[in-house]
């Protein structure tokens, strides 16, 4: 009995199909190494997230770009999505200011479009490779109100952080309002059951205040220093 014959809802891979896989590999490949080169010499930065959907006169948009003016004229470039809503808030704030303006834009079918805020604008196709670069350049995140993707970004760095694929920095909830739900979820429900110990929480600090928001990040580094050591280093490089 043939291969075939055993499993016969088996269909041999298209040759062709198999070859513009491998052959994308090398697009993933130049993707990484294009953004790395590109943002190289950003750093010190701190990452901003936050919903596309946020108008320019609504408060969250406000609120971000104060947080956004003073990380950029304490010396923070700001890292964004690069589209609208807070993205754009977060980029306008820095654009204005002493620090570069970063824009970290994804190819998408709707809601992305760049905005016009960004001293350095660089296009991403994949969102993995994107996220990557939010977290190897940031030496902080910082979150206000947004919907799946925002989240997306929140708990992909208390992984990283959590499991210590990353170095520690910190990631700060902006608008407490708007967080307490989460936060209590995570309290009756996660640590409740045991799925993460109670001290996982510290990762998490929630601030309201724009100006409070960078002295906590002066804050912490006063502790451990800006210059990551060499084994951070090592961490970033096998992000």
């Amino acid at each position: 009995m043939s291969h075939s014959d055993k499993l016969p809802g088996c269909v041999a891979p298209d040759r062709q199909v198999s070859a513009r896989e491998s052959w994308r590999m090398f697009g993933i490949m130049s993707e990484f190494v294009e953004a790395t080169d590109r943002l190289s010499q950003i750093r010190p930065a701190v990452s901003v997230f936050g919903s596309a959907r946020i108008p320019p006169d609504h408060a969250y948009y406000m609120l971000a770009e104060q947080i956004a003016r003073r990380l950029s004229d304490a010396g923070f470039s700001v890292i964004s999505g690069g589209g609208p809503g807070i993205m754009e808030a977060a980029n306008k704030g820095a654009y204005f200011g002493k620090s570069p303006s970063v824009g970290l834009n994804i190819q998408l079918p709707h809601e992305q479009q760049p905005n016009p805020y960004q001293d350095i604008s660089h296009t991403f196709h994949h969102f993995f490779a994107r996220k990557v670069m939010f977290v190897k350049f940031a030496m902080a995140y910082v979150v206000l109100p947004g919907g799946f993707g925002t989240l997306d970004e929140l708990f992909e760095a208390l992984t990283l952080v959590q499991t210590g694929k990353t170095r520690s920095m910190p990631i700060i909830l902006v608008h407490s309002p708007f967080w307490n739900g989460l936060l209590d979820w995570l309290r009756s429900a996660l640590v409740a059951n045991g799925t993460i110990n109670p001290q996982d929480l510290n990762l998490l600090r929630v601030i309201d205040d724009p100006q409070q928001v960078v002295e906590a990040i002066f804050d912490h580094y006063e502790k451990c220093g800006f210059e990551p050591s060499a084994a951070e280093r090592e961490l970033l490089l096998n992000l």
